[in-house]
C-alpha cells in the first residue's frame, strides 16, 4: 500500500523568511532577527514592518548588516527600505544582464559641475539607457552633497539602474528624507452640506420635517463643538518615535553633535524618544561615512 509521507515541519520551518536570511548569512534566525532590529531598524517597528524590510531586503539580495539596506520611517507612520550607495552598487552588479556602464560631465569653465549623464548597456538590449541629472535638481544642504561631483554620480547611476532594470519599492537616503520633509496640504475643513444645491421639493420636505438631534457645524474646523474626542483620538498626541528618528537624522545631516537631543526629550518620561533621536542621529551618520569612501 503507498503511504502518504508526513510533511517535514522542521525543513518548513527553516524555509521561512526569517529562516532563510539568517542562513545566508550563516547566523541563528533569532541572533540575526535581534541585530537587524538594534542596528537599521527603528526603535517602534512593528513586526510587520520588520517583515516587508526583511521581504525587500530578501528580494533584492541585499545585506542589512552591511547597511546596503535599511530601514526609513515614515513621518505618517510605517517604513520606507532605503538602500546605501554600497548597495546599489551591490544591486547593479549582481544583475545578470548588466554590461557595464559609464559616466560623462557637463561642467562650468571653473570645473563646477552642471551636470552627470549615466551610459548603462544591457547584454539584451540594443541601445543603452541614458540618464541625465542636474546639479541644480539634486543638490542639497547636507554634508555629503559638499563632494558635489561624487554625489551627482550617485544619483545618475541611481536613476540609470531604475531606467535599466526596472528596481521599484526602493529608494535613496535623499528621497527618503526629501518625502519626510513634505507637509499635508489637505484643506482641513471638511465639506458642510450648505456646499450642495438642494432641490425644491427636498427643501419643503426638509422645511416640513421636525428638526430632531440638529448639530451645528463649525465651518472652519468641520467639528460639531461640545462633541466628545473617539476613543481612538488623542488630543493631547505630541512626537512619535518616528518623529524623533527622522529630527535625529536631520541633525546629523546638518552638522550636530550626537548629544544635541532636543531638550524636551531629556526627561525620564522621554527615554523612548532620546534612543529614537540617537538611531537616527547614528543611522545618518553611517550614511555619511560610506559616501565619503
Amino acid at each position: 500500500m503507498n503511504q502518504i509521507a508526513a510533511p517535514d515541519t522542521k525543513q518548513a520551518r527553516s524555509s521561512s523568511l526569517l529562516a532563510v536570511m539568517a542562513e545566508r548569512y550563516h547566523m541563528d534566525p533569532q541572533t540575526f532577527a535581534n541585530t537587524v532590529r538594534k542596528t537599521v531598524m527603528p526603535s517602534n517597528a512593528t513586526n510587520e514592518e520588520f517583515a516587508a524590510f526583511m521581504m525587500v531586503a530578501k528580494e533584492y539580495n541585499l545585506n542589512p548588516l552591511l547597511r546596503e539596506i535599511h530601514a526609513f520611517p515614515r513621518k505618517g507612520g510605517g517604513i520606507q527600505p532605503v538602500i546605501s550607495v554600497d548597495g546599489w552598487v551591490s544591486l547593479i552588479n549582481q544583475h545578470p544582464e548588466l554590461d557595464g556602464y559609464s559616466f560623462e560631465w557637463a561642467s562650468t569653465p571653473q570645473g563646477e559641475p552642471i551636470s552627470c549623464k549615466c551610459i548603462m548597456y544591457r547584454k539584451d538590449r540594443t541601445h543603452p539607457v541614458v540618464v541625465e541629472e542636474f546639479l541644480s535638481e539634486c543638490i542639497r544642504p547636507t554634508e555629503p552633497w559638499k563632494m558635489k561631483h561624487r554625489m551627482l554620480r550617485h544619483k545618475a547611476l541611481i536613476q540609470a539602474a531604475r531606467y535599466a532594470f526596472g528596481f521599484s519599492g526602493i529608494m535613496d537616503a535623499d528621497e527618503a528624507e526629501a518625502i519626510a520633509a513634505m507637509k499635508d496640504i489637505t484643506p482641513a475643513m471638511r465639506p458642510q452640506m450648505s456646499d450642495f444645491a438642494m432641490g425644491e421639493p427636498a427643501a419643503a420636505a426638509a422645511a416640513a420635517s421636525p428638526a430632531v438631534g440638529t448639530e451645528t457645524v463649525d465651518t472652519v474646523t468641520g467639528e460639531i463643538p461640545g462633541e466628545a474626542p473617539h476613543a481612538d483620538e488623542d488630543p493631547t498626541d505630541g512626537p512619535s518615535a518616528a518623529d524623533a528618528w527622522q529630527l535625529g537624522h536631520e541633525a546629523r545631516g546638518a552638522g550636530k553633535a550626537l548629544k544635541a537631543v532636543p531638550p524636551e526629550f531629556r526627561t525620564p518620561e522621554m527615554d523612548a524618544f532620546t534612543s529614537a533621536w540617537q538611531d537616527g542621529w547614528r543611522a545618518r551618520d553611517e550614511e555619511i561615512a560610506t559616501e565619503k569612501k
